[in-house]
């Protein structure tokens, strides 16, 4: 952070503390880059091919003016009735053709396969071939979806769009930046506002056989308002990617009226880690007109405790050198409940 201007000077009784002043300036120089950065060029760039059959898929074989052939079953029957199963060692069974290797083909290339073999028998075939059952390709879904049933993949390409669709996020589990697509061994970490923002690009990433995808919960993603406020609790960041000051103030009820301080409003970040940095301590004065917006402007990360100061404080070093240990051992407590209940 360059902020020239903005630091206002370390505590002379506490050199763990950087306090900032959150300014437009602050805000600007803090813009979060553009989320399609996120998005990984080698998921955009994947385009599938034409689907190929595996073990486990069904397919509707048609003989023209051929029903003993098409639908051995019945013609009264429902098409699935007369399908036929592509077995665990890839092939399949029909008459006058016996056996045929079809995993890894495409549906017409295994409708010239078997025309060639039944030309033998029956003469001008015409041969048609589609699938009943596509039970060989899933994506899979675990973490904050609604519906965590596998997804098949077909001959109509799957988005990443319409796969989250079906699966349903759970928005008020799920931690939003967190989604992560395991594909061929290596974790894409992908962030759900970039997936839908003005290009849409969760509509542009196809999905190919064994992705799966990992939606985190967002327990762990909290912010602590503690001090004058209505109701001091943890707040979760819920169906947001991130959540900003103003609305982690709203959440717990605003400030205190009578108790608190509108100029000691303080966002401690870093307070777990004090043997590697000084934590900084950003201050917003909440008696200016411009608060609100400056507040709205100001996104808080997990772990932030927002403390607001009560009234009267006057020895502004004191209270910080004060608050700093109250703030350390707030993360550090959430950060142990974290790990035992995990």
């Amino acid at each position: 952070m360059s902020g020239q201007g903005l630091v206002r000077g370390t505590p002379t009784d506490n050199s763990q503390i950087q306090l900032v002043t959150i300014t437009p300036q602050l805000l600007a120089e803090n813009q979060s880059p553009m989320l399609t950065a996120s998005v990984p060029e080698a998921l955009l760039s994947y385009q599938p091919g034409p689907y190929r059959i595996g073990p486990g898929d069904a397919l509707y074989i048609t003989v023209w003016d051929h029903p003993e052939l098409t639908s051995p079953a019945g013609t009264q029957q429902q098409t699935a009735a007369n399908g036929r199963l592509v077995r665990s060692d890839g092939t399949l069974f029909y008459p006058y053709v016996g056996s045929i290797k079809v995993a890894g083909m495409t549906i017409e290339e295994v409708r010239q396969a078997i025309e060639s073999k039944i030309g033998k028998y029956v003469e001008k075939p015409q041969v048609d071939v589609s699938i009943v059952g596509y039970n060989s390709q899933h994506v899979t879904f675990q973490g904050a979806f609604m519906k965590t049933d596998p997804q098949s993949i077909t001959a109509v390409p799957l988005t990443l769009g319409q796969a989250l669709g079906t699966a349903t996020i759970n928005s008020d589990q799920a931690n939003m930046s967190g989604l992560i697509l395991n594909r061929d061994g290596q974790n894409y970490h992908l962030d759900l506002a970039a997936l839908y923002d003005s290009r849409g690009l969760a509509k542009d990433i196809y999905l190919k056989a064994g992705d799966r995808l990992l939606l985190a919960y967002n327990d762990s993603e909290e912010v602590y308002v503690m001090g004058e406020v209505m109701r001091p609790q943890a707040v979760t960041f819920r169906s947001l990617p991130y959540i900003t000051l103003t609305q982690a103030l709203g959440r717990v009820g605003g400030l205190n009226p009578v108790t608190a301080n509108g100029r000691a409003v303080y966002v401690v970040r870093g307070a777990d880690d004090l043997k590697n940095a000084p934590a900084k301590v950003f201050q917003l004065d909440a008696r200016s007109p411009a608060a609100f917006a400056l507040g709205d402007g100001f996104k808080l990360k997990p772990g932030d405790v927002v403390f607001v100061g009560a009234a009267g404080i006057t020895r502004w070093n004191r209270f910080l050198s004060q608050l700093l240990p109250s703030a350390t051992l707030v993360t550090s407590a959430a950060a142990a409940n974290y790990s035992a209940t995990h």
